[in-house]
């Protein structure tokens, strides 16, 4: 049932390594949109939301009714030195993330999917809304990537 939505998962992330493949260190730390992040800050990013929304998708599996903190990625990006972190590194762990969540989320029945947690800002979620929620992320940044790409010229 739940099969497709998680391969689409553990697929994402070669959907953003595809697209910053050619780009050069140049390129990535650019910002030819005004107002909009470099490629390098919005796969860093990604790559500390990613972690994040597997703590919270363990934890709605694993305990009964989690509560679930939001985080504001502005702060982040302000605070967690984006434009000294190695493209690569973040890659792969957003790919390790997914390899390892997506193990955990075959194994489910899909009654497990229907488990909730409490969040923050957003309150009940449950383990499908935060699955649907995390895998459409890759895809919509990548939109931003590609229109940073256009205004390269790439």
């Amino acid at each position: 049932m739940f099969s497709e939505l998680i391969n689409h998962y553990e697929t994402g992330p070669l959907l953003l390594v595809n697209s910053v493949a050619s780009m050069t260190e140049q390129q990535l730390d650019a910002k030819p949109v005004a107002g909009k992040w470099s490629t390098r800050q919005v796969v860093c990013h990604l790559a500390d939301f990613e972690p994040i929304y597997a703590d919270r998708m363990k934890r709605v599996i694993a305990e009964r009714e989690p509560v679930l903190m939001g985080g504001d990625p502005t702060v982040f990006a302000s605070n967690l030195a984006y434009e000294a972190r190695d493209v690569q590194n973040e890659l792969q762990l957003i790919t390790c993330v997914r390899k390892q969540m997506a193990c955990i989320l075959r194994t489910l029945e899909p009654a497990s999917f229907e488990r909730v947690g409490h969040h923050s800002h957003d309150g009940e979620l449950s383990l499908k809304t935060l699955l649907e929620r995390i895998t459409g992320h890759i895809p919509h940044h990548l939109e931003m990537i590609e229109e940073k790409k256009r205004a390269l010229g790439l």
